[in-house]
């Protein structure tokens, strides 16, 4: 049995001695795991000054690569980045690195875009003159969270679109990680955040749902990163007549809930047994949670 005092995160996954010896695709070239490397001058590096996309794996097939391609496009548009590759050739490089590794299924991409090397040690976007580095770091990855999440309430909120956009997948989470930090300080596994009005919105890593009397609950949208899985559990709940509501509710209403549950593109749909030391429902996976979690399969399966 696993002690309850062991740490675990959302992207808690078993070990595999296979990912020691991945190829990495870096800027067009697809090299091994300990020669992939970037320049100290790399505005990611120093600034954290780029974008990325975390995508699955599942039965030969990138699950809604197209979405992830058009948010990741999107996201560099926003912040004047340009990519120089079309959403097409950002796929082949996908399929190329897939291939280069014999992964079929149970894999994990990260797909990493910076501004690209400065030709000095400032801020200035202009100082990146050489073009973008782009990196895909694909592993062999199969989920394994030993129990429901622990979650702790944080100070750091989700914050306003004229700070830094929360729906950006941004390089730039420093405020995330020390959410994550204030919550295992706190003797959870991660951050429950919330908006500027005190409403509950999202995790330090996943978006946040909860379920009271039949009916699934997630917040308005407003201050979460805009996230795939999200949105499919959300669209899954319509399709199958499961009320669904994206609105403002507080820590009362979470507290009481029947269920909780985070959505990410790594564990899909991933329970909550616990938040600020309250227990949520039975504190194990909740029957809601399981019947969504079998639709997204399907979904993903078709």
């Amino acid at each position: 049995m696993t002690d309850t005092a062991d740490p675990v995160t959302t992207h808690q996954a078993e070990d595999d001695a296979r990912n020691e010896q991945i190829l990495i695709w870096v800027n067009g070239r697809i090299v091994p795991k300990a020669q992939a490397m970037v320049s100290v001058y790399d505005s990611g590096f120093m600034l954290g000054d780029g974008v990325w996309e975390g995508i699955r794996l599942y039965d030969g097939r990138w699950a809604f690569l197209d979405e992830h391609i058009e948010r990741l496009f999107e996201a560099a548009k926003a912040i004047d980045l340009d990519i120089a590759l079309t959403p097409e050739q950002v796929a082949q490089a996908i399929f190329d690195t897939q291939a280069a590794n014999g992964m079929q299924t149970d894999a994990h991409a990260r797909l990493m875009v910076t501004r690209g090397v400065k030709h000095r040690p400032f801020q200035h976007p202009s100082l990146s003159r050489s073009g973008p580095t782009m990196v895909i770091i694909m592993e062999h990855s199969r989920p394994k969270i030993p129990r429901p999440i622990r979650l702790a309430t944080v100070p750091h909120l989700r914050g306003l679109p004229m700070t830094q956009d929360p729906k950006l997948n941004s390089h730039s989470k420093l405020n995330c990680i020390l959410a994550c930090i204030a919550a295992e300080k706190a003797g959870a596994d991660e951050a429950l955040m919330l908006d500027v009005h005190g409403f509950v919105n999202t995790t330090n890593a996943c978006n946040f749902f909860i379920v009271r009397k039949g009916e699934v609950w997630t917040s308005t949208g407003d201050y979460c990163m805009n996230g795939i899985t999200r949105g499919k559990v959300i669209q899954l709940c319509r399709d199958n007549g499961i009320p669904v509501f994206e609105r403002n509710f507080s820590l009362v209403d979470t507290y009481s809930a029947d269920e909780a549950f985070l959505t990410g593109t790594f564990g899909a749909q991933t329970p909550v047994g616990m938040i600020d030391g309250r227990v949520i429902g039975s504190g194990e996976m909740g029957p809601m949670t399981e019947r969504l979690r079998g639709l997204y399969k399907a979904m993903v399966a078709a």
